[in-house]
C-alpha cells in the first residue's frame, strides 16, 4: 500500500526527525480527510436516509479512506513503537489522540444539552456511544498503536511475526460489542503499513518486485470488487463477522477490496502529489489540512452527530442538497483553520483542542534535530 512513498520517499518512521518534512504524506492524510468529510456529507446531507449504500460515489470512497488512513498511521508510528518505551509512547499517544477527544465530546455533549435536545425533545442522552461512536477511529488508532506496542514489548525478537498473526487473529474475532468490528477491520491495515515501514529487506519479503503486473493485478482486484460491492460488504453491516458462506465472502470482500484500493488510491495520490507539489492548493492541502486531519475529524464527527438529532431538508430537491452540503463543507474546513490558528501558540490549549504541539516548542524540536 506504501511501495512506492517507501522506495522514493524518506519519510518513514526512522527518518521522522529528519531536516526536511515529507509532505507526500500529508498529502495523502489531506485528500483522505477532504474525503471523510464528503463521505458524510454524502449520508447526512446528500441522501439523508439509507440510499447512501448504494451510492457509488459513497461506495468508492469507503471502500479505502480509513483503510489507508490506518496504513499511513501504522507507518508513521514506527518510530515511537520502536524507538521509545512502553510508559513514554503510550503516555504520548493518548495525550495526543483522547485529550483532543474528550474535550470535543465534552462540546457536542454541552451543545445537545444547550441547542439540540431541548428544541427536538429529545430526553437523555448516550454518553458513552456519542464518545466512542462519533470518534471510532481515533479510539480504533490507539487501541491498534496500543496492540502492537504491547506485542513489540513482550516478544521482541519474533515481535514481527507476531505483529503479522496478531492482523489475522483480529480480523476474525468474532466479537461485536460497540466499535470492535471496526477496530478489527483497520487494525490489519495498521500493522501493514507498520510492517512496510521496516527494514529494506523486510520489505522485499513483503513487496513484489515486478511492480507493473502488481499495480494491474490490482487494479483489476479494485473494479472487480467495487462491481460486486453491495451494502452487506460495508464493516458496518457484516460486522467483519463469518458465520456463513455468505458472510465469510463478503468479508473476504471487503478485506480484499479495500486492500487493493487503498493501495492504487495511494499511488494515485503520490503521483498527483509529484505533479502538483509546487501548486498553492496542493500545499495547502498538505501542510494546513494534512497537518490538522485530528481537528479536522474530531470537529467533523462533532458536527455529524449532531445532525443525527436534526430533522431537515426532507423536502429538499438535489441542487438544494449540494449546495448545503458544499457549504456545510466549507464551513467545516474554514472553523477548523480558524480554531488551529487561535490555539497553536496557546501551550497546553493547543494540546487539548487541536492535539499538536504550540507552534514554539514545534519550533525549538527542529532546531534541536538540526
Amino acid at each position: 500500500m506504501l511501495y512506492h512513498a517507501i522506495l522514493s520517499t524518506g519519510h518513514s518512521s526512522h527518518a521522522a526527525g529528519a531536516d526536511k518534512r515529507d509532505l507526500s504524506f500529508d498529502f495523502a492524510k489531506g485528500i483522505l480527510i477532504i474525503l471523510v468529510i464528503v463521505g458524510h456529507l454524502l449520508q447526512y446531507v446528500i441522501y439523508r436516509g439509507n440510499g447512501y449504500w448504494d451510492s457509488p460515489y459513497f461506495k468508492s470512497i469507503y471502500m479505502f479512506h480509513m483503510p489507508l488512513f490506518m496504513a499511513i498511521s501504522g507507518y508513521l508510528s514506527s518510530r515511537a513503537l520502536l524507538r521509545k518505551s512502553f510508559a513514554r509512547s503510550v503516555n504520548e499517544r493518548a495525550t495526543q489522540l483522547l485529550l483532543p477527544t474528550l474535550f470535543w465530546w465534552a462540546l457536542l455533549e454541552a451543545a445537545k444539552a444547550a441547542v439540540v435536545l431541548p428544541s427536538s425533545s429529545i430526553v437523555g442522552g448516550d454518553f458513552l456511544n456519542d464518545l466512542v461512536g462519533s470518534y471510532w477511529f481515533i479510539w480504533a488508532t490507539f487501541a491498534s498503536f496500543l496492540v502492537v506496542k504491547v506485542l513489540l514489548t513482550i516478544f521482541r525478537r519474533l515481535a514481527m511475526w507476531i505483529v503479522c498473526m496478531s492482523a489475522i487473529a483480529v480480523a476474525v474475532l468474532p466479537v461485536t460489542v460497540s466499535i470492535a468490528p471496526s477496530i478489527r477491520y483497520t487494525y490489519p491495515f495498521f500493522c501493514l503499513g507498520f510492517l512496510l515501514s521496516q527494514s529494506t529487506e523486510c520489505r522485499t519479503r513483503i513487496l513484489p518486485r515486478n511492480k507493473s503486473l502488481l499495480m494491474f493485478f490490482l487494479a483489476a482486484m479494485a473494479c472487480t470488487c467495487f462491481l460486486a460491492w453491495s451494502k452487506e460488504t460495508y464493516v458496518y453491516n457484516n460486522l467483519a463477522l463469518i458465520h456463513d458462506t455468505a458472510s465469510a465472502e463478503q468479508v473476504l470482500l471487503m478485506f480484499a477490496g479495500s486492500a487493493a484500493a487503498s493501495w492504487i488510491a495511494f499511488e494515485i495520490i503520490v503521483q498527483l502529489w509529484k505533479l502538483s507539489s509546487s501548486n498553492r492548493v496542493a500545499r495547502f492541502v498538505a501542510v494546513e489540512l494534512g497537518q490538522s486531519t485530528l481537528l479536522l475529524y474530531l470537529l467533523q464527527g462533532t458536527v455529524f452527530r449532531l445532525m443525527d438529532f436534526v430533522q431537515f431538508g426532507e423536502l429538499w430537491d438535489l441542487s438544494t442538497r449540494l449546495s448545503v452540503a458544499g457549504m456545510l463543507g466549507v464551513s467545516i474546513v474554514v472553523i477548523a483553520m480558524t480554531v488551529r490558528f487561535l490555539v497553536r501558540d496557546l501551550g497546553w490549549l493547543s494540546r487539548i483542542v487541536a492535539g499538536t504541539s504550540p507552534r514554539s516548542e514545534a519550533v525549538k524540536a527542529q532546531s534541536a534535530t538540526n
